[in-house]
């Protein structure tokens, strides 16, 4: 029985390898389409002889065009190429969300990350990827740790230098680079250095680079939880500090692809922190002040979560037309009229909500809403120690009181 579902769009991996590289399969498949849908450079590896179908280059931007280019082949065979695996950061998902997996047959080729890891005999399992392919190279920083191995997926010649000037402004400049070209291809190649000295200001634009990360002496250690040294901010003041943000992220409890609402932005730590605890969190900062909120756009991009959405706006005003929240947190404002109401009204049945404050009468409002609606009221106190003359005492900070609650109802 036929595993091709009928009507089906074909999808078919290619590496650097071109024709000679492909399996019998997916030669037939190219060589029957009477539609072949790629990149100049994918279609470029077709030989004439063996594929005659129409071809068509895909237009830029490519993801608005997806849609009505199938729609204007509906009734032919289609076959789409794609640069190695289809699905991993490819034209796959795009496909899949367009017109549904089901009308999707797949024939995946090797990806780069693949070859990448034969190359260089590292553990597939064991190495993190981070595409800078139509992506901001500040999403890199998220990754920096001291001893990962990193691949990078490149967006041109070059993406290497850039990587390596990032490398050194964040405190990685011993970190070893190498740039595998053309893999899969009788032009392959392994460009080796440092960033420090990274000396090959451009390579082949088809380059994967792997990262031996090394993080300098005296440069800022950032972990991989939330409370990040208050030191990693920009900041006026205006910084919930680390270890009641810490307790406070824990309160909010971030799971893969959830929507986070920061109001009250200050300098972003919470939504940034969020952001951090898994590439696909997404979240809001809502701050009506311009240079605050400028300051949070500056802190998520050095923070490697450039894509958080900063709101310029008062709430409870800046939150119409806002996407419906997994989760919100309110760091200010909580006495402005509606506030609240406006943010328990956009939650969900198990979505949270945590709003901390160190003011008497938010604390009376918040004391009212946990009288209401239950969830946990607490008081976070933190001290730290101080020189008093030639000993050492203690100095406190000013307490904060924090309101966490889910709300109940189907599916909470």
């Amino acid at each position: 029985m036929s595993t091709v579902p009928p009507a089906a769009i074909s999808v078919v991996g290619i590496g650097a390898d071109g024709w000679d590289g492909l399996p019998a399969r997916s030669r037939r498949v190219l060589g029957a389409a009477e539609v072949l849908i790629g990149g100049p450079r994918q279609l470029d590896l077709l030989p004439a002889a063996e594929c005659a179908g129409e071809r068509v280059a895909w237009p830029s931007p490519l993801r608005p065009a997806v849609a009505g280019l199938l729609a204007a082949h509906e009734g032919r065979s289609v076959a789409v190429l794609a640069s190695g695996d289809p699905t991993f950061y490819g034209i796959g998902r795009t496909l899949a969300e367009t017109v549904g997996a089901e009308r999707l047959h797949v024939l995946p080729h090797p990806s780069s990350v693949s070859y990448a890891c034969a190359r260089l005999g590292w553990a597939l399992e064991a190495v993190q990827t981070v595409s800078l392919v139509g992506r901001a190279l500040a999403a890199l920083s998220a990754s920096l740790h001291h001893g990962r191995r990193l691949l990078v997926l490149s967006e041109g010649a070059g993406t290497p230098g850039a990587v390596a000037a990032l490398l050194r402004e964040k405190g990685f400049g011993e970190t070893r680079m190498r740039v595998l070209e053309q893999l899969g291809s009788e032009r392959e190649r392994i460009v080796d250095g440092t960033a420090a000295t990274w000396p090959h200001e451009r390579v082949d634009p088809l380059n994967v680079i792997a990262l031996d990360l090394v993080r300098s002496p005296g440069a800022l250690r950032l972990g991989a939880v939330p409370g990040l040294p208050d030191e990693a901010y920009e900041h006026d003041g205006q910084l919930t500090k680390r270890y009641v943000r810490a307790a406070t992220l824990a309160a909010l409890a971030p799971a893969p692809g959830e929507l986070l609402w920061d109001i009250g932005g200050g300098s972003g730590s919470i939504g940034i922190e969020w952001m951090r605890t898994d590439r696909s969190c997404r979240a809001v900062a809502v701050e009506k002040a311009p240079e605050r909120a400028a300051r949070i756009e500056r802190n998520a991009a050095a923070l490697g979560v450039p894509a958080l959405r900063v709101v310029t706006a008062a709430a409870p005003g800046g939150l119409a037309g806002l996407p419906t929240p997994d989760a919100v947190f309110v760091g200010g404002g909580l006495t402005a009229p509606g506030l609240l109401d406006a943010c328990w009204d956009a939650l969900p049945a198990g979505g949270r909500l945590v709003a901390n404050t160190v003011t008497l009468e938010s604390e009376a409002l918040l004391a009212r809403w946990y009288g209401e609606y239950g969830g946990e009221l607490v008081r976070l106190a933190v001290a730290q120690a101080v020189p008093v003359g030639g000993f050492t005492g203690w100095r406190q900070a000013m307490p904060v009181t924090q309101w966490s609650v889910t709300k109940a109802g189907a599916g909470a």
